[in-house]
This record gives C-alpha cells, sequence and structure tokens, in this order.
C-alpha cells in the first residue's frame, strides 16, 4: 500500500471523484510509493492545484487532473456530468489543466533549490467514465488518460509505470534523496521551526504505523465469506481500524449496519469516522447504551440498572421491533466489555441472527471489567451466533520497544513489527507522589519540543484533577471533554478505563493505585499500549513488581 500525504485527506463535498482515484493509487501502488493529495502550486503569481500527485522511487513523477462524474467531448468542447445536467468544463480541458499543473510544480520546487532531473508527466483521470481503448484526440494520446476500467484494471500499477518511463525518455528515474526532499517540502516538514519532537524519526514512524495498520484490510478480504468471526488481537493490532472498515465495506454493501462499543470516548472516536465518509453510512455508531437510549430505554441510574436493567429493556424492545428497523449486520468493537446480557440484547435488533452477520473485535486480556464470559457463542432466545475465531498477532501501532515493555501481558503469538523506537522511560516515586510526579513530566516533555496535542496523562486508580473537573460538570462537560482529545486541543487528561481503543504519541502512565488489584495486570496492559512512539511510566517501583511488570522492572534495573 502506498504512503499518502496526508496520511487521512480531508476530501470535501464534491471530491469524491478524488477519493475513488486516491483509495485506488494508494491500495494498488507499490509500498515505496508517496501520493499527495490536493498539492498547492504557486508558480510566480499563477496559483494551481494538482489534485494527486504521484512519486514513485526509480520512475518518476506523475501530475494527475481528476474529473468526477460523466466526461465527453464534444466539438473540441469538455463536458462534465453530473446529477443529470451537464456543464461546460471551463477554461483550459483537464488535460491541458494537469500539463500546466505539472509545470508550475516544476518551477516552483525547482525556485526552492530541489531540481527534477527525472521522469516527470501529466495524467487524467475520469473514475465514473469509461473511454474507448481506440480514443484519442491531438495532443491527448489515450495512455495519458486513466477511466474507470483502467483504475479498476489489476494491471493498473504497470500502467502507470510505462506511460512515465514511456513520456519522458531523455531523463532518468526518481531517485530517493529527491523523494526525501519533495515529500518534505510538499508535507512542510523541512526547516519547520514548530515541527514535534523528531529526532528519531517519530513522525515517520507514526505514518509508517498506520500503513502497516491499513494493510491489516486483507484479513476482511480473506475473511469476507464468514458470517460469524471473533477478530481476536493484542493490544496496538489494529482492531478499531479493521472495525471501522468492516463497518463501511458492509454499509457499501446496502445493509443495515450498527457499529458498536462500550467506552465514551471511543464511541466519539467511531461517530468522527463515519461523518467523514461520502458514501452510504451505518444506521448507528457509538455507544451501546446511547443505542439503548435511542431506542426509548429511559436513562435511569446506578451500576446494576446500566449492566442489567438497560440491556434487559432494550432486549425486549428488539424482540417486538419492526424487522425492517433491525439490522443486517453488526460490528462490536473492543467486544470484551460487553456481557453475554448485552450481545442477548443487540442480537434482538438483529433480523435471523443465526443467519445475519456479526462480528466481534475483542482482546480478551484488556477485560478490565470483568464482563465477557470467555465463551465462543452469543445467543438471542433459540438462536445462537457461533464465532470462527481469527487470530489478529502483530502489534502495529507501538514503537517495538513500547510492546516489548508489555509484551509480558499479550500472551502468546503477540509480534511486534514496527521499528524500533524511544527507550521507554520509568520514573520512580513514592506513595502518594505519583500524582505530582506525573503532572512534572507533561512539563518536561513540552521543554523537550513535544507538541501539547501529543502528550496524553493517563490514571490508573483516582481521576486527575483535570479530569475529576469535567467528569463532575455533567454529560455535556464529558461531551466537549472528549470532542477536544479528538481535536487535539491540547494535553489529553484521562483514566486508563476511558482510553481503551484510543492511542496518543506519547503517554504518560501515573500509576497512582489500583482499586481492585487483581485487575492491575490489565490496567497496566491497556495505559502502556496506548503510548505510539514514547511510554513514560510513573509510579512506585514496589507496586510495578508487585503486578509483575517484568518490562517496566527492567527499565528500572538497567
Amino acid at each position: 500500500m502506498a504512503r499518502s500525504i496526508p496520511v487521512k485527506p480531508d476530501f470535501e463535498v464534491g471530491r469524491g471523484a478524488e477519493r475513488s482515484v486516491w483509495e485506488t493509487f494508494t491500495a494498488k501502488l507499490p509500498d515505496d510509493v508517496v501520493v499527495c493529495h490536493s498539492v498547492q502550486v504557486r508558480d510566480g503569481a499563477q496559483e494551481r492545484e494538482i489534485d494527486l500527485l504521484v512519486l514513485w522511487p526509480g520512475v518518476g513523477i506523475a501530475a494527475v487532473e481528476v474529473k468526477g462524474g460523466e466526461v465527453s467531448v464534444e466539438a473540441g468542447q469538455w463536458w462534465q456530468k453530473a446529477r443529470g445536467s451537464s456543464t461546460r468544463i471551463h477554461l483550459k480541458n483537464p488535460v491541458a489543466q494537469s500539463q500546466s499543473a505539472m509545470h508550475a510544480f516544476k518551477n516552483m520546487v525547482q525556485s526552492r533549490g530541489i531540481f527534477l532531473d527525472c521522469k516527470i508527466v501529466y495524467l487524467v483521470a475520469f473514475p465514473f467514465t469509461q473511454v474507448s481503448a481506440e480514443w484519442e484526440m491531438t495532443g491527448v494520446p489515450r495512455q495519458i488518460v486513466l477511466d474507470a476500467d483502467d483504475l479498476l484494471s489489476s494491471r493498473l500499477e504497470e500502467r502507470i509505470a510505462s506511460v512515465i518511463r514511456m513520456e519522458s525518455k531523455d531523463v532518468g528515474a526518481l531517485r530517493v534523496p529527491i523523494l526525501e526532499r519533495l515529500t518534505a517540502y510538499i508535507a512542510g516538514d523541512d526547516d519547520c521551526a514548530f515541527a514535534p519532537v523528531d529526532s528519531d524519526g517519530v513522525r515517520w514512524a507514526e505514518e509508517a504505523q498506520e500503513r502497516l495498520t491499513a494493510k491489516q484490510q486483507l484479513l476482511l478480504t480473506a475473511t469476507r465469506s464468514l458470517r460469524h468471526v471473533r477478530f481476536i488481537g493484542g493490544a496496538g493490532s489494529g482492531k478499531t481500524w479493521l472495525a471501522v472498515e468492516k463497518a463501511r465495506r458492509l454499509s457499501r454493501e446496502g445493509k443495515r449496519v450498527g457499529l458498536f462499543c462500550y467506552n465514551k470516548g471511543l464511541a466519539q472516536h467511531l461517530e468522527r469516522q463515519v461523518a467523514e465518509w461520502r458514501q452510504r453510512k451505518p444506521e448507528f455508531a457509538g455507544e451501546f447504551h446511547g443505542f439503548a437510549l435511542k431506542q426509548g430505554v429511559p436513562a435511569g441510574a446506578g451500576q446494576e440498572y446500566f449492566d442489567v436493567e438497560m440491556p434487559r429493556q432494550l432486549n425486549e424492545l428488539g424482540v417486538w421491533a419492526d424487522p425492517a428497523e433491525k439490522f443486517d449486520a453488526i460490528v462490536v468493537d473492543e467486544a470484551q466489555d460487553f456481557a453475554p446480557s448485552w450481545w442477548e440484547a443487540l442480537l434482538s435488533w438483529v433480523k435471523e441472527p443465526a443467519q445475519a452477520e456479526v462480528y466481534a473485535f475483542m482482546d480478551g486480556r484488556q477485560d478490565v471489567y470483568r464482563r465477557w464470559d470467555g465463551r465462543e457463542v452469543a445467543a438471542v432466545g433459540d438462536q445462537v451466533v457461533r464465532f470462527t475465531p481469527i487470530h489478529v498477532d502483530d502489534n502495529l501501532r507501538n514503537t517495538r520497544r513500547i510492546a516489548e515493555s508489555f509484551a509480558c501481558f499479550a500472551g502468546e503469538g503477540f509480534t511486534p513489527r514496527t521499528d524500533t523506537g524511544l527507550p521507554v522511560r520509568v520514573v520512580p516515586c513514592a506513595v502518594g507522589d505519583e500524582m505530582d510526579a506525573a503532572d512534572d513530566l507533561v512539563d518536561q516533555l513540552l521543554e523537550e519540543g513535544w507538541a501539547e496535542h501529543q502528550l496524553a496523562l493517563l490514571t490508573t486508580k483516582h481521576r486527575h484533577p483535570v479530569h475529576q473537573e469535567a467528569f463532575d460538570a455533567g454529560d455535556e462537560a464529558v461531551a466537549a471533554y472528549w470532542k477536544d482529545f479528538h481535536d487535539g486541543a491540547g494535553v489529553f487528561y484521562g483514566h486508563v478505563l476511558g482510553f481503551k481503543g484510543l492511542e496518543r504519541s506519547v503517554v504518560i502512565l501515573c500509576v497512582n493505585g489500583f482499586r481492585e488489584m487483581e485487575r492491575a495486570r490489565e490496567l497496566l496492559y491497556v495505559g502502556m499500549s496506548r503510548a505510539r512512539s514514547l511510554l513514560v511510566v510513573v509510579g512506585v517501583p514496589e507496586v510495578l513488581r508487585k503486578v509483575g511488570a517484568e518490562g517496566l522492572v527492567k527499565v528500572l534495573v538497567e
């Protein structure tokens, strides 16, 4: 899978064609290719935009102009038809636009001292139009046009590479040093005074983690004929990414889909991911209890109500619900958080559960709430869902050093696949001083150059005062608190229990005790695995030893 700049482009309304071509390029082009979206070009007073810029080491560069709808040419005039009406493509035709933007890009980067002594071509892509293989017009050879069939072809990689090589025979291929300078310039990373700490390749390492995680979609393709699957994977294996991608695929097939989890922070993440889709969305995405409220179950109060009574009432409503309002498929992330009665309630809202599509993404070693009963079945009435277990062993979202520090909690099969990364830090302190020491570390890390939005301070027992203030202020304040986290508004202060399924570049894990020692290992496992690039653990050495955190004890000894 090719790398993308930005990693997750923002495809606004009206840019669905660009998204379609971007998804195709990133999925089908080699890993060392970089696909840049919406590259802004300024050549003197002229401003242009390249929809997609393909940087291919060992081959060359291609500037691609994308046009959606049905594209056609009549008497030399280019037309674009969308939603039943045709409009003229003003100014230059798409090919001339691409050619002009390509030349402007060359001028711009060369003015920055980046000499492009490599092959560079311009292409056009029409993802929703079919163009005859024999068609061409003056100055527009058929080979520089990628139509819907070309983009779907298994030979797309070969097609683009051959066009680049054929159209520019007098120069060489794109060299890696030039590629690196171009990507730094396009991403705004070169000589950037306000860049976060990156002395050990933090930024590139996290992008590599994103690319590795996206490759997990092969698991979804390989298991698409299985209707009941339990994906079992350790922390950092990309389960949440897979859950969202599975929901996206099911929705695209026209199914009524429910995407569920338990925690508020993760629920808001799922909601925001789904909101970005331009295609059909799930009928519901969010908290299990939020779904119950949406169906008319009273809010109630007390843990007993939420754990027992609310699921019971939701189940009763589901039994009598109109089949047209029920789901064709459900996807549950962090499924180990769901008790059997919760599964029963959910399945009552599924059409023919034994025949429907039901997918659970889980890690039994993160069973911090102790609700999961360990069984491989879920049932409602006489309908039983028997899950096929699929193991996802590779850790792709933590550096190797972080992954190895919590490997003692992760179980057999757990395999780190990323770069070495920064050393894990363990800051010993006395009992009662954990919070103060953690606060001091926030200031220290900011002084080191980390940005506020990269940091999360998580506690294992009592909430941090900032977290407690938001919690005490009520539901609206809690919603705003999580919105700030997802917006990257600043340093995040939270509790390990509420941070399951989430992550930040840097995590300060404040081990300020445990309400129940029998759950200590699970809490440490969850907290430590939330860090992508740097993990700092603050705690009393004797407590860490008692819990059996061998990886952390080893750091203390060294």
